[in-house]
């Protein structure tokens, strides 16, 4: 499968540093990580794959003091990295080791710009060169050691194919007038920051639904929070194996006082309710008697003010999904390389009539500007505007004009 490419297994600070010099000679690299976020409280890089024209390398940071070295590597201008669905390789190398990537080719972006109709590195790499990559260990635990055999041929798998899979990929968008776009949204992926674990008071009012419930329901959920942080540290778990997040709001919701009223939101006998019933209950009753404030989590600042919502809002929303749709449709795009539902909601909300206020929408990209801005201006100036409700203020003492108008009384008992 990767036929006379050499494996370099890199163990030690002295080892990772003649790499880092042997790969500032290079100009491309395929990078992917590895991590234990399935199974441990404070997630970690366990692994680094990377891959040159020449050979294949693993890292193993558990076993490396300093990995410094490679942030001179990685923040080269003009060095291209590889990656594929990049996302959480950026954040946790940024976090992990203070890496920034100066350049990204995310194959997996590139697949949604063109519309593929499977995304996968596996299919991908089925797809253009015949291998078949098996995906057993995609969630193995990498902090385990030794790493066996199969271990070391899945992971260098994950960079392997990335020079070769970049070539193809590049000629196509370019023949599909998509590469300029594609490399924005790249651009947008380098700066990516990790928003993770923070520490911070208000963490709690970032669960799904927090904010449909209502004071006391923060404050039980707030101590439900603490005690799972805790108890997920104090086993060495994540923390959505000690208790999930939907179940986190039903009971800080509900507030159950016994155990059968517990026993209504999770079930008699299950081990969350065998292990952790009393803890629940001790956290309910702690958030119901937490007088201590809530937390202000801080907005986030809108690039205009006033924001058109409601009606309004949703007289402009239907027609610019249906526009969406119908160009995923026809040209084989995949929607968010057209707009997302958030993206369109902001437009419905500000109803730009120029370029100028299109590209003032937050989260729009250049590219969605200058490929779809003509379209989506249609799309909006189509929309007849909601009309504005006009009250007739009266005036105590006034009389109004129909006052002598003679009026239906009812009679009714």
């Amino acid at each position: 499968m990767f036929g006379d490419t050499p494996l370099i297994i890199i163990e030690d600070t002295e080892a990772l540093e003649a790499m880092v010099e042997a790969l500032m000679r290079t100009s491309i690299i395929g990078v992917d990580t590895e991590a234990d976020s399935f199974h441990h409280y404070q997630e970690r890089v366990c692994l680094i794959q990377l891959s040159d024209l020449k050979q294949d390398y693993i890292v193993d940071p558990l076993k490396i003091e300093d990995c410094s070295s490679l942030q001179r590597l990685f923040a080269r201008p003009d060095l291209l990295t590889l990656l594929h669905g990049g996302d959480y390789d950026v954040v946790s190398m940024r976090r992990d080791f203070g890496v920034s990537f100066a350049n990204i080719f995310d194959t997996m972006i590139a697949s949604l710009f063109l519309g593929l109709p499977r995304i996968g590195l596996a299919d991908l790499i089925e797809t253009h060169f015949g291998y078949h990559i098996d995906k057993r260990y995609q969630r193995h635990d990498w902090s385990s050691r030794p790493l066996l055999e199969e271990h070391l041929h899945y992971a260098r798998g994950d960079t392997h194919f990335l020079l070769a899979l970049r070539e193809i990929l590049t000629l196509k968008l370019k023949r599909a007038g998509r590469y300029e776009a594609f490399v924005e949204e790249c651009g947008i992926l380098a700066r990516r920051e990790w928003t993770g674990r923070t520490r911070d008071p208000a963490d709690f009012m970032r669960v799904k639904k927090s904010r449909s419930l209502d004071i006391e329901g923060r404050k039980v959920l707030r101590a439900l929070w603490t005690w799972r942080e805790a108890r997920g540290q104090a086993i060495d778990r994540p923390v959505f194996k000690v208790l999930s997040d939907p179940i986190m709001v039903a009971i800080a919701s509900e507030r159950p006082g016994s155990e059968d009223d517990l026993h209504k939101i999770i079930r008699k006998g299950s081990s969350l309710s065998r292990k952790h019933g009393a803890d629940l209950l001790k956290a309910v009753a702690d958030g119901c008697a937490d007088e201590r404030p809530l937390p202000v989590a801080p907005a986030k600042p809108r690039k205009r003010s006033a924001p058109r919502s409601g009606p309004g809002m949703d007289q402009f929303l239907g027609p610019l999904k249906a526009w969406r749709n119908n160009l995923v449709e026809t040209k084989k795009l995949s929607p968010v390389v057209v707009a997302n539902n958030q993206l369109l909601k902001d437009i419905a909300r500000l109803a730009p009539t120029t370029r100028e206020e299109l590209s003032e929408v937050p989260g729009i990209r250049n590219w969605q500007v200058v490929d779809f801005g003509d379209e989506i201006l249609e799309v909006v100036s189509g929309v007849p505007k909601p009309k504005k409700s006009r009250k007739r203020k009266r005036r105590r003492g006034k009389t109004s004009p129909d006052a002598s108008a003679p009026r239906e009384i009812s009679t009714d008992a």
